[in-house]
């Protein structure tokens, strides 16, 4: 019996002036374990006139984190924080009750290739509005080790017997594989609730069926997780515990009441909100068409 129960491919979503393959939501799966949102970046060429500025905007009830591939991302919150993202790094902004953030190419960049994922996940529904966080954790300080010709990189969460320093709020778990030739991986007995699995480059094999770049597998038991990942192949694993409430997005907003979206929305059409330093002459306005799942 296969274990796949379902295969996302990626669709093309418009940000304005960036295009990005979206991976999550979906309409027969908008959440894998707490994770909600996943925008597959790039890669893209930028220069001076086609460059990446993403205005200041807000978010509640849920993490972002930010992992590149490649190039280089300013992020600039309310909270005071300006820190470039580089490749490897994890970026994890906890909007809690309210943050408002900016993600802008760095200033002396005027040329560059763009390569990541921006990915949201979800808070329990008892720390929707708890004050908003925000780390940045080195390449170096992710645990990465390597077992016969396979690389692993644990960027978030708790899995395989290890524990990233990102401090998340729930069971979850965020993993990436490389391997530079062909083999079995079984991974099901490290693995817990719900998982996904998207395949960066290469390809993997399982029941008799091959999957190639820009294909997420949502799996029906996690702990049955187990392929034949070919040479040169990277993928990311991710999942963890799903929770018992639905949630809701809108646009930016992400919540198990309705209501405390609603409140959002009407506080940044009044721009009621707190100013970004160094950052404070513009704003992303609310969308009249935008991302909304009921």
């Amino acid at each position: 019996m296969s274990n796949i129960n379902l295969i996302i491919v990626e669709r093309a979503a418009n940000l304005g002036s960036f295009m990005v393959g979206r991976l999550l939501p979906f309409r027969q799966k908008r959440m894998v374990g707490p994770f909600i949102f996943i925008d597959h970046m790039g890669p893209v060429k930028l220069n001076e006139r086609d460059h990446f500025d993403v205005l200041p905007h807000p978010h509640i009830g849920l993490s972002t984190l930010t992992f590149l591939f490649e190039g280089s991302i300013m992020h600039r919150d309310t909270l005071g924080n300006e820190v470039e993202i580089t490749p490897g790094a994890v970026n994890w902004m906890t909007a809690g009750k309210w943050i408002v953030h900016s993600e802008r190419a760095p200033e002396y960049l005027t040329d560059q290739v763009l390569h990541g994922l921006q990915i949201w996940v979800a808070l329990p529904r008892d720390l929707e509005e708890m004050e908003p966080e925000f780390f940045h954790i080195d390449r170096e300080k992710i645990p990465s080790w390597k077992e016969g010709e396979v690389h692993f990189r644990l960027i978030a969460g708790e899995a395989l017997g290890r524990q990233s320093p990102v401090p998340v709020y729930s069971k979850l778990y965020m993993i990436e594989i490389y391997s530079a030739i062909e083999q079995e991986l079984n991974l099901g007995e490290f693995l817990y609730g719900e998982s996904g699995l998207y395949i960066l480059e290469g390809a993997i094999e399982t029941e008799g069926n091959v999957f190639e770049p820009k294909q997420l597998l949502v799996a029906k038991n996690s702990t049955l997780c187990a392929f034949t990942i070919r040479a040169n192949t990277t993928i990311y694993i991710f999942g963890g515990e799903p929770f018992p409430e639905e949630r809701y997005i809108d646009w930016n907003f992400v919540a198990s009441d309705k209501a405390l979206i609603t409140a959002a929305k009407e506080k940044w059409e009044a721009q009621d909100f707190e100013k970004i330093p160094g950052d404070d002459t513009e704003f992303t306005p609310y969308p009249k068409t935008h991302l909304k799942v009921k």
